[in-house]
């Protein structure tokens, strides 16, 4: 009888591990079905492999939860030429799809509603046509409906108004005809609905000025008639409705009033609706109802017949002895990731910051799991202190604007990224560019007061030698702050260091001077008390921090930043400073940044320049100590450079860079002692 038990055992075994190999199969071969659906051509997704596996990180664009299954899919701005699949349907655990800004063609297939765990759906600047599926409003985990800027047509589905947790549905520049569905009144977490530049008709519903949450209601451009309801005058900017001739209200002054032919034509939000949009029962896939609970480690349907487990786990015990060296290859070799992974955390959950970084890898920027949705310190109506009405209105971006500019944070406008921050490279509508950079929640300082005075300082920052703040943007549901600052061209100064014979980079002696001058009237001008700012020190000056426009003029970046962020942020980038040399030495004793410890850097960034070395060696500063400049000096400069001037740069740096601060000069004086300099050679 032992014999019998160890061997039914052993069958049991093998048939759990069958059971996951097949279930395992289902997501893998959901993501090859979507492969050759969205990228026929096999050029952009070739990393997708039939022997590969989805949470090993080789998938581009995929990225799992803590149990192994398919969590997100971040495809924006590939050039996919395909289209969207069925197949999609298969990844039960999805969370999170992005496959925005490229080229998709067809319809939206109706069993993207099976996806019931999805919050995320951005399907906006494709190609897409036919209806916009109504089984969508099954979806009850959505937070975020992007479809805008495609060629769908049809009314505006009714079960819309099914999802309880929406937040944004962007239907923008589509051809969707019919009226605006009064269930949409029904999305109490609604915060942006955009419906412009569409062929709708009918009146404005009542109910949409009762939705709580709502900032922007965008229906511009359509053939909406009526009476327009006086209680969206409240929403003030975020109600836009412009070249709908045929409305009228008495509370918008760019309205006509309401006449007795209107007062004829009662409104009716949903003309037609019921005929065009509404869907029998029986037309809804028997899962689309059943909900998927993938918080556990396998992702079970409840609605799975028992008579379909057993023959699965008959065809699993059959097949298990024969496959039994395959299974435990597989299982050692996804033990082995499991272990080497950078998805697990010691218990066994992912931490805030492996969670960002994950993204990071899998090119999903959009993900929000991590968020925290409650942050929100430039809510509109908050009366914060020293923070002006006219700041907001000059400074303030709002989320589609940002996103708008980066291509939804496209990796080909990725510039660079730090432990806390990443920056992309945008153009506004004006057709400006700009650098946006984006910081987490989890990064800002605590407490909204301080964040929000933060904030306020780096407003007030204006000056010829500084990166120029154009605005900022917090956003609520992504739980990020973006700063957009003009775009500089030409690199930063560490670029223009340690060049080859040869380069291009090598700096000439008067652009040189040029940009020490610049450097220190831009970090003379933080440290300056004025009516319009507070004195400022820098906190992080280096080489990386100078950048360099189209006419080489120095600009100081990220001045003003360290009022934002976390204590913990602020003191994590002191290892890279020490370790460069920009670090001055008394802080190891006190702890703090003074104007002084600026213009510690700033001799260090003298000496940089003089040099053209990142590395200030101590053979280098004793020849600079004794102005032998052949010790010291960049040999590209080929010796064409003016002695005295030289000498009075070289004073500069050594004095700023003295071991006691007290020794060191202020900005001022160093600014007055370049301009010494200027004007006698």
């Amino acid at each position: 009888m032992g014999g019998y038990a160890f061997f039914f055992s052993l069958l049991a075994l093998f048939s759990f591990f069958g059971l996951q190999l097949v279930y395992g199969n289902v997501e893998l071969r959901a993501l090859m079905e979507m492969k050759v659906a969205l990228d026929p051509e096999n050029k952009f997704l070739s990393s997708w492999t039939s022997d590969g596996d989805p949470c090993s990180g080789s998938f581009e664009g995929v990225a799992c939860n803590d149990h192994g299954k398919v969590a997100n899919i971040s495809l924006q701005g590939k050039g996919l030429s395909g289209k969207v699949p069925s197949a999609i349907a298969g990844l039960k655990c999805l969370s999170g799809l992005y496959l925005h800004y490229n080229y998709l063609s067809g319809e939206i297939p109706r069993e993207i509603s099976n996806l019931t765990d999805l919050s995320d759906l951005y399907l906006n600047v494709n190609n897409l046509s036919g209806s916009i599926p109504p089984e969508i409003g099954n979806m009850a985990s959505l937070q975020v409906l992007q479809l805008c800027y495609n060629q769908l047509t049809g009314s505006i589905p009714t079960q819309l108004g099914s999802l309880k947790k929406l937040s944004v549905l962007a239907l923008q520049d589509n051809r969707l005809t019919g009226a605006i569905p009064a269930s949409l009144g029904e999305l109490q977490t609604l915060t942006r609905l955009d419906l412009s530049y569409n062929h709708l008709f009918g009146s404005i519903p009542a109910k949409l000025a009762d939705v709580p949450q709502l900032e922007v209601l965008d229906v511009r451009s359509n053939t909406l008639s009526g009476n327009v309801p006086p209680a969206l005058k409240k929403l003030n900017g975020g109600f836009q409705y412009g070249n709908n001739s045929d409305l009228c209200g008495v509370a918008f002054s760019t309205l006509r009033a309401c006449t007795a032919t209107d007062q004829l034509n009662p409104n009716r939000p949903e003309p037609f609706a019921s005929g065009t949009s509404g869907i029998a029962t029986k037309d809804i896939p028997e899962s689309a109802n059943v909900r998927v609970h993938c918080n556990q480690t396998d992702c079970s349907n409840p609605s799975r017949s028992p008579q379909v487990a057993v023959v699965v786990g008959v065809v699993a015990i059959t097949v298990a002895l024969t496959v039994t060296g395959l299974l435990t290859f597989s299982w050692y070799r996804r033990r082995k990731q499991k272990i080497g992974s950078a998805f697990d955390s010691s218990e066994g959950r992912l931490s805030t910051d492996q969670a960002k970084e994950i993204h990071r890898k899998s090119a999903s920027t959009l993900i929000s799991l991590e968020y925290s949705n409650g942050w929100d310190p430039l809510a509109d109506g908050r009366n914060v202190s020293g923070f002006s009405q006219e700041v907001l209105r000059l400074f303030r971006f709002n989320l589609e604007e940002v996103e708008s500019a980066t291509q939804h944070f496209s990796e080909v406008n990725l510039l660079g990224k730090s432990n806390f921050s990443a920056i992309y490279k945008g153009i506004l509508r004006d057709g400006s560019v700009v650098a946006i950079k984006s910081i987490n929640k989890t990064s800002c300082k605590t407490e909204e007061a301080d964040f929000l005075m933060g904030l306020n300082i780096l407003t007030s920052l204006r000056h010829e030698n500084l990166v120029g703040l154009r605005g900022f943007c917090c956003s609520r549901g992504r739980g990020e702050c973006f700063l957009i600052y003009d775009f500089v061209p030409n690199g930063n100064l560490l670029q223009y260091l340690d060049v080859k014979d040869g380069n291009s980079r090598v700096l000439e002696w008067s652009t040189r001077v040029f940009i020490i001058n610049g450097i220190a009237k831009g970090i003379e001008y933080l440290h300056s008390n004025k009516p319009t700012k507070p004195a400022l020190v820098h906190q992080n000056i280096s080489a990386e921090k100078v950048l360099i426009d189209q006419r080489f003029k120095p600009l100081i970046s990220d001045s003003g930043l360290h009022k934002l962020l976390a204590d913990d942020i602020v003191f994590s980038v002191l290892k890279a400073s020490a370790a460069m040399g920009y670090l001055a030495p008394e802080y190891t004793n006190t702890g703090r940044f003074t104007e002084k410890s600026d213009v510690y850097a700033f001799g260090v960034i003298v000496f940089q320049i003089l040099a053209g070395r990142r590395m200030i060696t101590q053979s280098m500063r004793i020849g600079a100590e004794s102005c032998k400049f052949e010790e010291f000096m960049d040999k590209h400069l080929d010796g064409k450079f003016l002695e005295a001037e030289a000498a009075k740069l070289t004073r500069i740096a050594l004095t700023c860079t003295h071991d006691s601060p007290n020794h060191r000069p202020n900005m001022e004086t160093v600014v007055q002692e370049l301009n010494k300099c200027s004007s006698s050679s």
